[in-house]
């Protein structure tokens, strides 16, 4: 695999880490500024919100220069918004400096996603988009409760600064690294925008909705599952998100090796599994170690998904895959709000701190029946002779892997 899909990883992790970080520094950051616990709670819905919109926003705009450059100019917003974070004055300048970092998010994706795919042969597309993502679980890993310590122990802000610092080591890894490509000729938005035609597209993206959203709807209430359900402290749930995000890091390249032999078996497989998997998390929450090894599941076959997921996308919009890819990394944070409000409302209405897992499961259920509906109609529109798997797109002619 060529060097630039480690200045790609070392993206991805500052972004992985910035993304998930303030949740565990959520209380210093509110008593610091005196705010709510909810009122803080809007760096994270802010977020989200910036990445959705900040996807296809800056990824249409970049259509005048090349990937390269604009994967640059990412990753200097990300630094920017970061270094805001951590010098804020006011609560208010702290969420515009989270907005600012997040709208780097879904378009770095993106755009990093068609340069990985492209920068290796047709048969290795998706496992080098999951080694690109491997940057976002090692961040789960390393990077949050990393941050969250030196939060905890030095200040937020240092957490932050550290944040801007790895903003830096990804922008510098892009300069040296991502080879120049020139800007794609057919590139335009009137180009990017026709690829949204092709109504698998639009399935593609829904099934990025409700099936990675399934993982964030037992996920986001993971504390008061683990620590009220199945009994452990507060302090043990950092090591417990420690392994989901190990689930998540092995889980990301198992489905990218996978999807590069069979893609579509690989996610009928990968959600079939997490539908069945958060289902039974609704009777193993309420055993210690059943509850341990179900969220490692949850994070393995989470992740499993997201490599086919991104591939799919790029392949049925092969002609114009730029927006497209962005936008699904919008569709992402997309099904991750959606699951947090569904299981927010199950849990309000009486049904306990394990049903947003049953919540999951029916999320992920529907991404699988919508998988099965896109691989139909790929049947049927498909040139005789290609294979629904990781190879290219019908029509494209063969890549030569680049060294």
């Amino acid at each position: 695999m060529p060097l630039a899909l480690l200045a790609l990883a070392i993206g991805a992790f500052g972004i992985g880490t910035t993304e998930f970080v303030i949740m565990g520094v959520l209380p210093e950051v509110a008593g610091d500024f005196g705010v709510s616990i909810p009122t803080a709670g809007l760096l994270v819905s802010g977020y989200a919100l910036g990445v959705v919109l900040g996807a296809p926003l800056l990824t249409v705009l970049g259509t005048r220069v090349s990937r390269k450059k604009m994967l640059m100019f990412l990753m200097g917003l990300f630094v920017v918004g970061n270094t805001l974070s951590a010098l804020a004055p006011s609560f208010g300048v702290m969420l515009a400096g989270r907005v600012v970092a997040s709208l780097a998010h879904g378009a770095f994706f993106g755009i990093g996603s068609v340069v990985a795919a492209g920068l290796v042969a047709p048969e290795k597309k998706a496992s080098a988009i999951s080694l690109m993502f491997t940057g976002l679980t090692v961040a789960n890993i390393v990077g949050v409760p990393l941050g969250t310590y030196i939060g905890q122990a030095a200040g937020w802000r240092v957490t932050f600064a550290a944040v801007a610092v790895l903003g830096v080591a990804g922008l510098l890894g892009v300069a040296r690294l991502v080879p120049e490509t020139g800007r794609p000729e057919s590139a335009s938005v009137r180009t990017e925008l026709a690829a949204f035609r092709n109504a698998q597209v639009w399935i593609a993206m829904a099934m990025t909705v409700l099936g990675f959203g399934g993982v964030f709807a037992a996920v986001t209430y993971i504390t008061p599952m683990m620590t009220e359900v199945a009994g452990y402290s507060a302090g043990a749930v950092t090591w417990l998100l420690v392994l989901f995000g190990a689930g998540m890091f092995l889980g990301n390249l198992v489905g990218g090796r996978f999807a590069d032999r069979a893609l579509m078996p690989m996610l009928f497989t990968a959600l079939g599994a997490l539908s069945l998997t958060l289902l039974l998390f609704t009777a193993t929450a309420h055993h210690k170690v059943l509850a341990a090894v179900t969220l490692t599941l949850v994070g393995a076959l989470g992740f499993a998904t997201v490599p086919p997921l991104q591939k799919w996308v790029l392949d049925q919009a092969s002609a114009a895959p730029t927006l497209a890819s962005a936008a699904n990394i919008g569709a992402f944070n997309l099904g991750n709000a959606l699951a947090a409000w569904l299981g927010g409302v199950v849990i309000s209405a009486g049904f306990g701190y394990t049903s947003p897992n049953w919540v999951g499961a029916l999320l992920t259920g529907s991404a699988l029946l919508l998988s099965f509906l896109a691989a139909f109609l790929d049947r049927r529109t498909r040139p005789a002779g290609r294979l629904v798997t990781g190879s290219a797109p019908a029509g494209s002619a063969p890549v030569p892997a680049r060294r």
